[in-house]
């Protein structure tokens, strides 16, 4: 199935000034109304983050001011999948409304890739069922390594037609697939600083089936798939908020964050809301969840449930969690060190670790010492108020795993 013709980039979105990039459902030899390109969340075409990196994403100041339709963070990984409804209340204060995950069934999703529809679809209907929600409308994200992306110089002054035209003429030569198997769009960043007159531009391109999966996922549960990211960019987007959080908004801070997964750990350096430096590890919680079952004869199902109900044996710190936690508190400083030498930082203020397996125990305290710098658990739900159908109890085990669903919802208020 093809994306509806209308959703494409909003390609000169601001929000206070600042100019916000939208990845939406990519699409080669469409031309949108004119009225379909602007918008927002409510129901207009146009869509919110962006898609590149080392640009400033968007501004904080406008999470507060906006007011628009409901909108779905929908987050889908190969061990799970979670959803997180925002709202606002008048005081200006964002709430959290709803959150739930749901277990994903083990092989559904690898590398990235849905090899198992079904069994996903099955998921995302039941994570939507028991989450209570009655929002339709849903912001997803494919994986960095699914988008390809390349910033170009084009005259200034173009016509919205010419710089469509002038995309396609140039795409094939970025883009390694046939353009009539890729959906593909782009974005105006603005004044080029390298040659006067002119303007940068980013092209961005995903296989077509990568975002038709997507697509028939969100409308296999009843969805409207509205908003189409990238998840290393929805990470960042919910981490800044925390970051202006932070004494004098964080600013000039050099913030690692730190996505601890079940098979991968992505790390991402920021800087003044600047991306300096992104890698991603082959390393995660599942590892753990392994040696448990070796040690204990379990099965992975087992091992898992005790892992996270704490129903193991008296020798499970010694034998098993000191051990894996040392291991992967040297497999971050290895990424971080790669960071250190590629660049001119030699150091980073401020750790922030999430993902499902950020709350293994002793791994922030372990990486904080083994770093010499302050490592702190990222609650992305920090200073919202809580709504009625929220569980305080699961907010405070589960937050970090939810970053990712966050900042997708947070897209509700980028406009």
């Amino acid at each position: 199935m093809a994306p509806p013709a209308h959703l494409k980039y909003d390609r000169s979105a601001t929000v206070d000034g600042t100019r916000a990039f939208a990845p939406c459902y990519l699409q080669p030899h469409v031309q949108a109304p004119a009225d379909r390109i602007f918008g927002n969340a409510s129901g207009a075409a146009g869509l919110l983050p962006a898609l590149f990196q080392g640009e400033v994403l968007i501004s904080m100041r406008s999470l507060f001011s906006l007011q628009s339709a409901p909108l779905l963070g929908l987050d889908i990984s190969a061990s799970s999948a979670k959803l997180v409804e925002l709202g606002h209340r008048k005081e200006g204060q964002l709430s959290l409304e709803r959150c739930a995950r749901e277990s994903m069934e083990p092989g559904a999703i690898t590398g990235g890739v849905i090899e198992k529809f079904d069994a996903v679809a099955a998921t995302v209907r039941r994570l939507v069922k028991a989450s209570g929600t009655r929002v339709r409308q849903v912001a997803m994200a494919l994986p960095a390594s699914a988008v390809v992306t390349k910033r170009i110089v084009l005259p200034g002054g173009l016509s919205e037609r010419q710089l469509e035209a002038q995309v396609q003429a140039q795409a094939s030569q970025y883009i390694p697939f046939s353009l009539d198997e890729v959906c593909l769009d782009f974005c105006v960043i603005g004044p080029s600083p390298t040659s006067r007159g002119d303007i940068d531009l980013l092209i961005a391109a995903s296989r077509r089936e990568r975002v038709q999966d997507l697509q028939g996922l969100a409308e296999a549960a009843g969805l409207k798939p509205l908003i189409l990211d990238v998840e290393s960019y929805a990470s960042r987007l919910a981490a800044s908020r925390l970051i202006e959080a932070l004494p004098a908004k964080g600013v000039d801070l050099v913030v690692a964050l730190l996505e601890v997964g079940a098979l991968n750990t992505g790390l991402q350096v920021i800087r003044n809301a600047e991306l300096l430096y992104e890698r991603e590890q082959a390393f995660g919680g599942e590892k753990l969840t392994q040696a448990i079952g070796l040690q204990y004869g379990l099965s992975l199902e087992e091992a898992e449930r005790g892992k996270r109900d704490g129903a193991l044996p008296g020798d499970y710190e010694a034998l098993v969690l000191r051990p894996f936690v040392e291991a992967l508190v040297q497999d971050m400083v290895r990424t971080l060190q790669f960071f250190f030498t590629n660049t001119p930082y030699n150091k980073v203020d401020l750790i922030l670790l999430a993902g499902g397996s950020a709350v293994i125990p002793g791994l922030g305290r372990a990486l904080g010492q083994a770093m010499s710098t302050n490592c702190s658990l990222a609650n992305p739900f920090d200073g919202m108020e809580l709504g009625p159908a929220v569980r305080l109890q699961r907010i405070a085990r589960e937050a970090p795993s939810y970053l990712r669903a966050c900042g997708l919802a947070l897209r509700r208020f980028a406009t």
